[in-house]
């Protein structure tokens, strides 16, 4: 009874709240399995911070170059070893999970190479990068081609026409594991692997990138252990645990992160340079946490799911299906119904609760967007976040929440909102 109150408090009423009790009886069993790989994940960690003798002196913080900065150091020799890779470059100097792919894609394509993407079209933001919609400094504009294989109708991958499309030009790979904004299954790691197995039986030299963001500590293994080359994401979602103010992660083979290293500072400077400024232990305590925190957004997808299946809208995994990322899709088939479900959303963060979120026509999306997210650190998805393009199927984008209770409380109060503009009944 005091809960039912405190959620009336907050705008959500006892209808509503009895909804989503009666939701959450049924989800203990999947829970309860989410935890367990939680607990897996966070002694991986754990045992990576021993193996590498993290200390007090890695808190410290680097100015100028930065040279010399052995929690940096000590930093990447963490994430190389969480991922079970060669090497690892984890920077605050890289500015989103964007900015990371786009490191990785120019440091290891030259001139004449071939991107292939055998998952279809790439998320929005890496047109521009890929070329595929004209942008200065793209790959195109420097002489990389592109070429993609589109998915099958039931969302697996077209090996067929994979096959015919890698060619001598081919140089590199590149898997999205997550839909981006698409309403697309995510690629389980095992899916993944089965596809890189593939391609490097025809062509064995080909590198393979995974963008791995939304994916990270979902499983208990990450694209790196069935072949990746290089894996790559950003530390304002998983592996930030909602600590990390900026930066992003690549970590794969020894030489492709050294040539990275190169692509982000300088030929010649690499991984020597670039100080952290005292965002280290934020970086390192986000990691640690970053295995629960993953778990509380993944539950409250799996909640989401459940709460709009029952109410008719089509969900992206559905409401049984396993999960390999944290990003759950609901469409709500109109513009007004995803403003509704975003406001919910805001009005259920920590900071600018009191904002009514509209779309915009935001930098590298070629549609309008909308996005509630009322977050500790700006843009950050992991935290409680929801949005998409104001475009067919009308798909709102749900993901984050630093624990279960907030992701709960954004799903009731998103449902309200939807329920107050008698868009739904229950």
């Amino acid at each position: 009874m005091e809960n039912q109150k405190m959620y009336e408090l907050l705008g959500v009423d006892e209808k509503t709240y009895n909804f989503g009790e009666e939701i959450l009886s049924s989800l203990k069993e999947r829970f309860d399995a989410i935890d367990k790989i939680a607990e897996y994940n966070q002694n991986k960690i754990l045992y990576a911070f021993q193996k590498e003798r993290v200390d007090a002196s890695c808190m410290q913080a680097s100015t100028g170059y930065g040279y010399d900065d052995i929690g940096r150091e000590k930093l990447e020799k963490v994430y190389a070893s969480v991922f079970h890779t060669e090497s690892a470059l984890v920077r605050p100097q890289i500015t989103c999970g964007t900015h990371a792919l786009t490191v990785a894609l120019s440091a290891n394509l030259l001139p004449g190479d071939e991107l292939l993407s055998p998952a279809g079209k790439p998320y929005d933001t890496l047109e521009e990068v890929i070329g595929i919609r004209p942008s200065t400094c793209s790959l195109k504009e420097y002489g990389v081609s592109y070429r993609q294989v589109d998915l099958t109708s039931d969302g697996g991958f077209n090996y067929p026409e994979i096959e015919k499309a890698i060619n001598d030009k081919t140089k590199l790979v590149t898997i999205q594991r997550s839909k981006g904004y698409q309403t697309r299954p995510t690629f389980s790691v095992k899916q993944i692997g089965e596809l890189i197995a593939f391609v490097k039986n025809i062509k064995p030299d080909l590198i393979v990138m995974v963008d791995n963001c939304y994916g990270e500590f979902v499983e208990t293994i990450e694209p790196s252990d069935v072949g990746a080359d290089m894996v790559v994401g950003s530390l304002i979602k998983n592996p930030g645990g909602g600590l990390a103010p900026i930066g992003g992660y690549i970590c794969g083979k020894q030489e492709l992160i050294e040539r990275c290293a190169y692509r982000l500072t300088a030929p010649g400077l690499g991984q020597e340079v670039g100080a952290t400024l005292g965002v280290l232990p934020k970086f390192y305590q986000g990691l640690f946490l970053a295995p629960t925190v993953t778990a509380g957004a993944l539950k409250g997808a799996i909640f989401a799911a459940n709460v709009y299946e029952r109410l008719g809208f089509k969900t992206v995994p559905n409401s049984v299906e396993s999960r390999h990322d944290i990003i759950q899709a609901v469409e709500l088939k109109s513009g007004e119904a995803m403003c509704a479900f975003c406001k919910g959303i805001q009005g259920a963060a920590p900071v600018d609760s009191y904002v009514t979120p509209i779309p915009w026509a935001m930098p590298g999306y070629d549609s309008e967007v909308i996005m509630a997210a009322g977050a500790f650190v700006q843009g950050s998805s992991i935290e409680l976040s929801a949005d998409g393009p104001i475009r067919e199927p009308y798909a709102v984008y749900f993901q984050g929440g630093l624990t279960f209770y907030h992701a709960k409380l954004g799903i009731l109060k998103s449902l309200q909102e939807l329920i107050n503009a008698n868009i739904v009944k229950l």
